[in-house]
């Protein structure tokens, strides 16, 4: 709390040395005031687009930590899907956005018609079966339900982990991104549902499991058991600052681009989140 001292003095007793050091001092002051606007005139400012929690939150991170000794401000603008915050860099209501890895923004850029570029990537979403019935894949029983992402991307990857964790096989010859075609083999005939990657984890309530991110799990507030998850930690997968093509040399983009792969990020990652997700950098 600010405490203020007032001097009583009788009025007679000022001196001409008083009044001049009163001057000097709300001269002083009146200096360190227009100093202190004119850096904050001086800040960069980025819009960054986000769908999950996790992101956000390390853009807190870094724009209450760092990002002022760079001169910047981070605005970041949350999203509900994961189709506009990339069409939302085409209409520049955003400078760059922070949910996608570069397999996603590939196919992104050929859905979308759009000259997206990943910069720096930064941590890794580990991919997660949970329930709020089981424990165990081997409590699974015949015909569970299940829900996973239906782009293509993380369908494949959704997929891929039920295969892995042995509750389903896929063809030897598949194409590069499976599909449920490419199922060989079903033995437990499991029910696999397919909706908008946010909206997987909404449905946990309704299906015996779902095959998630720790991201999205995070985002609803929920603790369901984890059953599996991903056995290979591939980089590939892991989130970038995303902007289009043409801009990423931008002097704002790139100071968050190096700020994002800072020690403190990656001290802030681990001790926060506990091996939930895995900086990259």
């Amino acid at each position: 709390m600010n405490r203020r001292r007032f001097f009583l003095t009788a009025l007679g007793s000022l001196t001409v040395s008083s009044i001049f050091a009163s001057c000097n001092q709300k001269s002083t002051q009146n200096s360190t005031n227009t100093q202190t606007i004119s850096q904050k005139e001086q800040k960069e400012v980025i819009k960054v687009g986000v769908t999950g929690i996790l992101s956000q939150d390390i853009l807190k991170f870094v724009n209450n930590n760092i990002a002022a000794k760079e001169g910047l401000e981070i605005q970041v603008v949350t999203f509900n899907d994961w189709i506009q915050p990339n069409t939302a860099l085409r209409d520049k209501v955003i400078d760059a956005n922070f949910f996608q890895h570069r397999p996603f923004m590939n196919n992104a850029r050929k859905e979308l018609n759009l000259n997206l570029v990943a910069l720096n990537t930064v941590y890794l979403n580990t991919l997660g079966l949970f329930s709020k019935k089981f424990k165990s894949v081997n409590e699974i029983p015949q015909n569970a339900t299940v829900t996973i992402a239906n782009d293509v991307i993380n369908n494949d990857r959704g997929l891929r982990l039920l295969a892995t964790n042995n509750l389903i096989k896929l063809k030897e010859n598949a194409k590069q991104f499976v599909t449920q075609k490419d199922i060989s083999a079903n033995p437990k005939n499991l029910q696999i549902k397919e909706v908008e990657g946010v909206q997987v984890v909404r449905a946990i309530n309704d299906v015996d499991f779902i095959v998630s991110s720790a991201q999205t799990v995070a985002l609803a507030g929920i603790e369901p058991n984890s059953m599996g998850e991903e056995t290979a930690k591939d980089k590939k997968y892991a989130l970038a600052l995303v902007t289009l093509q043409g801009r990423e040399n931008e002097s704002k983009i790139q100071k968050l681009n190096q700020l994002l792969v800072h020690p403190n990020v990656k001290d802030f990652i681990n001790k926060e989140y506990k091996g939930r997700i895995i900086p990259v950098f």
